[in-house]
C-alpha cells in the first residue's frame, strides 16, 4: 500500500499533463468541463494551490475560499440562467477520489451513476 496522497488535479490537471476544456481560470482558481461527466453540463472547479479538502482550510485560506465562492456563484448563476437548475457541491473522505479540494457544479440529466 501507497502512503502517497491520490491528487489527480496536483499530479495530472494543473500540470497541463492531461488536456481539459477550460470553463475559467486566473491565477488562484481553475474551473474545467469533467472529462468523465456526471451530469449533461459538468464543470470542476478548485484551487490551483494544494488544499487536501474542505476541511483542511485554514483561517489564512479564507480569501481563497471567498474567490472559490464568487466563482461558484458565478458558474451556478450561468447554469442557472441557461438550464433554470445546478447542482454545487464537494466531497470529503471516501467520497473524495482526489484528495484536491474541488467543487462540482452541475446541470442536466444525470448522465452515469454515481
Amino acid at each position: 500500500m501507497s502512503d502517497t496522497i491520490c491528487d489527480f488535479y496536483c499530479d495530472k490537471i494543473l500540470k497541463g499533463l492531461l488536456e481539459v476544456p477550460v470553463y475559467l481560470q486566473n491565477d488562484r482558481v481553475f474551473a474545467f468541463y469533467h472529462t468523465n461527466p456526471l451530469w449533461e453540463h459538468h464543470v470542476v472547479l478548485l484551487p490551483k494551490r494544494h488544499i487536501e479538502s474542505l476541511i483542511s482550510l485554514e483561517e489564512s485560506d479564507n480569501e481563497l475560499l471567498l474567490e472559490l465562492m464568487r466563482t461558484a456563484k458565478l458558474i451556478a448563476a450561468d447554469f442557472m440562467a441557461r438550464f433554470g437548475a445546478c447542482r454545487v457541491y464537494t466531497n470529503l473522505g471516501t467520497y473524495q477520489s482526489s484528495k484536491h479540494l474541488h467543487w462540482h457544479i452541475g446541470a442536466g440529466e444525470q448522465l452515469r451513476p454515481y
